[in-house]
């Protein structure tokens, strides 16, 4: 995103014919900004560690268009559910290609996941005996909870430590792999998940160290040679003006030096290395385009606009921030004021107090930054409010891709019983069809 004589382009396309060609409001993603973040980590990692590959978290924006990006990048997938792993297949991914980390999986869950034959990532060892029910995973890893976890956006979203529900207590690892291993599975692999939008480099290095000294030891003890040991995510993007950006090249060095120190000492055979963010790839590639339909003036000033909290979840949810610009205005001198959406729900009221250009009008153009992961995923339908559109932008071209929902998204697969569409009924009628009787007064 660039402004340019006041006005905002996204890639070389205007904010204005986004919103005046596909309506308000509408999610935006620049493609060579996600090429651009892949290809800049890849070459960090692969620089510091030559067997290195990157899986994409799909459930940070499960768009088949933006995962196509990174599919031609070279990513595989992460999936959390069984449709994740059915998205991986439409983008011709499996197998290897792709890793099945679910938590606390039901029984069709773990069938489906079995038949698709992708890596199993178990979150839990108590997992293993009900999936040997089915069948034996050609490729089993354990997603291990190394016992501390960080997170720069809430402690909601710490996927690790004491408090996390994921992953596997350190004092069960070994008797997880020594479970599997009796069970006749030959192929391993390890996983953790350090965090959530992490922007200093020797963080990684510190969570690596505690994750190879446990997966180490399994390895020296049990005599397993692991083909892969993967970090998880959490490479972190800015999202406050004034942020630091991660240092990816720190990152990767740190994260190799340590890894192949380990390495040596447990004498394992080296694995792959990897990774699976996507925040990094997609989260400053992606923006909200919307409109300011009323301003309110009352015990302060508020503007309304059409990003509702059923639009961009993460603020309602835990008081991320998204920074805000105004096409136009961004100029002019600041004043501060609150910003809301349009839903019957004080959560929605997201921005209290924030300097925006004090010419703000109905009618203005916003454009809400940092939207491109865990935005339009996790949207959502409420007070009939409905999911917005999506577009692609590559230089001064722009793409939909996937259209706005419609109000027969609300009823789409409702079915009404027959008996609720007699509007003859009377509102005392219960099951059965007969009237209740009042009782005689005494």
């Amino acid at each position: 995103m660039r402004i340019e004589n006041q006005a905002i382009f996204i890639e070389d396309v205007p904010a204005r014919v986004i919103a005046e060609t596909y309506g308000t409001p509408t999610y935006v993603y620049e493609e060579n900004r996600i090429r651009d973040n892949f290809r800049r980590a890849l070459r960090a990692f692969r620089r510091a560690y030559k067997d290195f590959r990157f899986f994409y978290a799909i459930k940070a924006c499960n768009n088949l268009a933006v995962a196509h990006i990174l599919r031609q990048e070279g990513a595989g997938i992460d999936a959390a559910s069984v449709n994740e792993i059915l998205l991986a297949r439409e983008l011709g991914l499996g197998g290897e290609d792709v890793m099945f980390s679910g938590n606390f999986l039901s029984d069709d869950d773990i069938r489906q996941g079995l038949e698709s034959g992708v890596i199993f990532n178990l979150d839990d060892p108590a997992l293993l005996p009900r999936v040997l029910k089915f069948g034996k995973p050609k490729f089993l890893s354990f997603r291990v909870n190394p016992g501390y976890g960080q997170s720069e956006v809430g402690d909601f979203v710490t996927n690790a430590g004491p408090g996390a529900k994921f992953g596997v207590h350190p004092d069960q690892v070994m008797d997880a792999y020594r479970a599997a291993k009796a069970a006749g599975i030959t192929r391993f692999g390890a996983h953790m998940m350090p965090g959530s939008c992490i922007r200093d480099p020797e963080y990684f290095r510190f969570i690596t160290r505690l994750l190879m000294d446990i997966i180490g030891k399994v390895g020296r003890e049990l005599q397993i040679n692991f083909e892969f040991i993967d970090l998880g995510g959490g490479l972190g993007i800015p999202y406050k003006p004034g942020d630091a950006t991660l240092d990816i090249d720190a990152a990767a060095d740190m994260v190799a030096a340590i890894f192949q120190e380990k390495i040596a000492e447990y004498n394992l055979k080296p694995p792959r290395l990897m990774m699976e963010p996507a925040r990094y790839f997609v989260g400053d590639a992606g923006f909200i385009v919307g409109r300011v339909h009323a301003i309110k003036d009352s015990y302060k000033r508020i503007i309304g606009t059409d990003v509702n909290m059923n639009t961009l979840a993460r603020p309602a949810m835990y008081g991320a921030y998204h920074h805000i610009y105004v096409d136009g205005r961004e100029s002019e001198p600041r004043q501060p004021v609150g910003l809301c959406g349009q839903v019957c729900e004080n959560t929605d009221f997201w921005v209290k107090d924030r300097p925006l250009p004090a010419g703000i009008a109905e009618g203005d153009i916003i454009v809400v930054e940092n939207a491109g992961a865990y935005g339009y995923a996790m949207s959502y339908q409420y007070n009939g409010r409905l999911k917005p559109a999506e577009v692609l932008v590559r230089g001064d071209q722009h793409f939909l891709i996937r259209e706005r929902e419609g109000f027969d998204a609300l009823v789409r697969n409702v079915h009404v019983p027959e008996h609720l569409r007699n509007s003859s009924a009377g509102a005392g009628t219960p099951p059965g069809g007969k009237k209740s009787r009042k009782r005689a007064s005494n």
